[in-house]
């Protein structure tokens, strides 16, 4: 499932900014990052599960938010990207 991965953290103070960086390590373990505080995830079940534990552990629901969206497939096939650093197509081989 493709799973779209926004988050906002509150970074006034040291605390906040560990928060960020770990939301963000955390997310790009599993994901592409598309823009600062979103990331695209291509995941299956179990994974999700592991994921979504630790973003929700990490985070906290006094200062940031998170959101998830769940894409389908005509959802992800609509998606459009203008401008610059056009992210990887998740659906295709990944050659390095």
């Amino acid at each position: 499932m493709l799973i779209l991965i926004t988050y906002d953290v509150a970074t006034t103070d040291e605390e906040g900014a560990r928060r960020l960086r770990r939301i963000a390590r955390a997310c790009a373990d599993y994901g592409i990052r598309v823009q600062k505080s979103v990331f695209e995830c291509q995941l299956g079940p179990k994974e999700w599960v592991t994921l979504r534990a630790r973003l929700l552990q990490e985070f906290n629901p006094d200062l940031d938010s998170l959101r998830f969206y769940y894409l389908d497939a005509e959802a992800a096939a609509k998606t459009e990207h203008h401008g610059t650093q056009k992210p990887l197509d998740l659906s295709e081989p990944l050659i390095l």
